[in-house]
């Protein structure tokens, strides 16, 4: 199978993360690495012949001032070909590129259930505003320590912005840009300083979407200097662009909302949280 979707198949694989291993650990401003053209293009040609409209589906719909996007659940809408493709890259063979190619001494999992991944599509206008990622499975507990994302993006221009960004920990430059072009695979180590995002509207035609899958891998624990300032588990952080003054007028409502969130965790039984809070996504 792996032939089919890998040029080269298996060998091709052990080679480019014996080849890149220095080359991603040395990524700015956090290890990171983008490959083009890593799949068999007549293969994710039927992968994204596949992909359906996420606006018209049963999907996790975020609208608010940091995230404008669409999420599928779980496998519910893999097609044939997609579910095929996806699995493998859970599968014991990509699972040893990744730990080889990236370093991480952990053993790395796959997660089955695509909490937070899978397919993803925003439409013109739509963003994802800089941010760190949750940092704990919420049903297995594991450490959350690495992101793939596959593009699926034909034909994209330049001007249609889009591209997802690195950005240094102070938060006043972004160090690198990757174009979410057809059959290109990025990804990146995940950690308190891992900023990331898609933070400008999207300025494709209203006919055109940007498509992507997210896989995210985890591990029974992680380095100790990371352990010692992730002790306690979290929701996505987003974080203001020094640079974006136009941002702070937002910020400062989350903030608010999140001071208030807070305060009744603080004062009310986790039961009664849960029982009535919100559905909205931004809660």
């Amino acid at each position: 199978m792996i032939d089919k979707i890998i040029p080269g198949g298996a060998d091709t694989l052990i080679q480019l993360a014996e080849q890149h291993h220095t080359t991603y650990q040395q990524g700015e401003p956090f290890p990171n690495i983008a490959f083009e053209n890593f799949f068999q293009e007549d293969y994710l040609n039927q992968v994204l012949a596949e992909f359906p409209d996420l606006a018209q589906r049963n999907t996790i719909q975020y609208q608010n001032a940091f995230e404008k996007k669409f999420a599928g659940r779980g496998e519910q809408d893999f097609g044939v070909v997609t579910r095929e493709f996806m699995h493998f890259l859970n599968s014991e063979p990509f699972l040893q590129f990744l730990q080889k190619l990236t370093g991480i001494e952990e053993i790395l999992i796959g997660d089955p259930y695509y909490i937070g991944g899978g397919q993803h599509e925003i439409k013109r206008g739509g963003l994802l505003k800089i941010h760190v990622d949750f940092n704990k499975h919420p049903k297995l507990g594991l450490d959350r320590r690495l992101n793939v994302l596959v593009y699926l993006n034909k034909d994209w221009e330049e001007s249609y912005g889009g591209h997802f960004e690195l950005w240094n920990q102070t938060m006043d430059h972004c160090v690198k840009k990757i174009a979410p072009k057809f059959n290109t695979l990025a990804l990146f180590s995940t950690n308190h300083i891992s900023y990331h995002g898609h933070p400008d509207p999207l300025n494709c035609p209203e006919e055109m979407s940007r498509k992507s899958f997210a896989l995210y891998y985890y591990s029974n624990g992680r380095p100790q200097h990371e352990m010692q300032i992730q002790q306690n588990s979290h929701s996505t952080l987003f974080v203001e662009r020094k640079t974006h003054p136009e941002e702070h007028g937002a910020f400062v409502g989350l903030r608010t909302k999140n001071k208030f969130k807070n305060t009744l965790r603080a004062l009310l039984p986790e039961a009664w949280i849960q029982a009535f809070k919100p559905k909205s996504k931004d809660w």
